[in-house]
């Protein structure tokens, strides 16, 4: 999974991803408020650890600001105050779990998997995804765009359905490799680049609008650009 962890204190930043990369995650660190926001709102992560006391912005108002923006990455906010209107403020901008400073490393880990798990169980009921005019039939394992059935691959349907699970949010390499290829040995190659060619031919290649795009040194991401209305007499 891919992590980004919001800590001003640079030593424990660097050991919460020293911890975090032992256990298979990919880490970002942002040490200040400002950066932490931009990163947090770029929907790349599956989850931000995020301290309280920030240089910029404190992490109240970071966690606020990602909700008011519709982000809902889980946030697990970390802190030193122990004060129980802390952690009331922390959960009523929207964090999803508190740790309070200091923290056991097991501790940690174990509040990160419960929300990993937490955040799986809700993508597992849904049953139908759809981006723009493509649906993906979780059930019956189909894809439809404009009516018309699309023949996919076992690998090629996972992928599209991780895309379709972030519409809008630019995923990396590493995320889409993480989450559909986990630890096989073929995607050890460029199989993340070469699958998006194939879905493109299969969901893009005849239709007006293509859906999967190409972020500039991120990755890909999967949404439907906005119809353009043209009005009478409007030059």
């Amino acid at each position: 999974m891919h992590i980004l962890v919001v800590e001003d204190e640079k030593r424990l930043a660097h050991l919460l991803r020293r911890v975090l990369q032992e256990e298979s995650h990919t880490v970002n660190l942002a040490y200040d408020g400002p950066d932490g926001l931009e990163l947090a709102e770029s929907g790349t992560y599956d989850l931000v650890i995020l301290d309280v006391m920030l240089p910029g912005y404190d992490g109240f108002e970071i966690c606020r600001q990602m909700r008011a923006d519709g982000v809902i990455t889980p946030v697990l906010m970390l802190t030193a105050r122990g004060a129980i209107e802390d952690r009331v403020m922390g959960l009523n901008v929207g964090a999803d779990d508190y740790l309070p400073k200091p923290f056991a490393m097991e501790e940690l880990l174990a509040r990160i998997n419960a929300l990993l798990r937490r955040r799986d169980r809700n993508f597992e009921v849904t049953t139908m995804l759809q981006v723009g005019d493509l649906t993906l039939d979780l059930v019956r394992h189909e894809a439809r765009r404009e009516e018309c059935v699309i023949e996919l691959t076992a690998k090629e349907f996972a992928l599209l359905e991780y895309l379709m699970r972030h519409p809008g949010q630019a995923l990396t390499r590493t995320q889409i490799t993480d989450s559909v290829w986990r630890y096989d040995l073929e995607a050890l190659s460029n199989v993340v680049d070469i699958y998006i060619h194939y879905l493109r031919d299969k969901i893009d290649q005849g239709f007006s609008r293509p859906l999967i795009k190409t972020v500039r040194g991120i990755g890909y991401k999967i949404e439907a650009a906005p119809m353009r209305i043209e009005r009478e007499g409007v030059q």
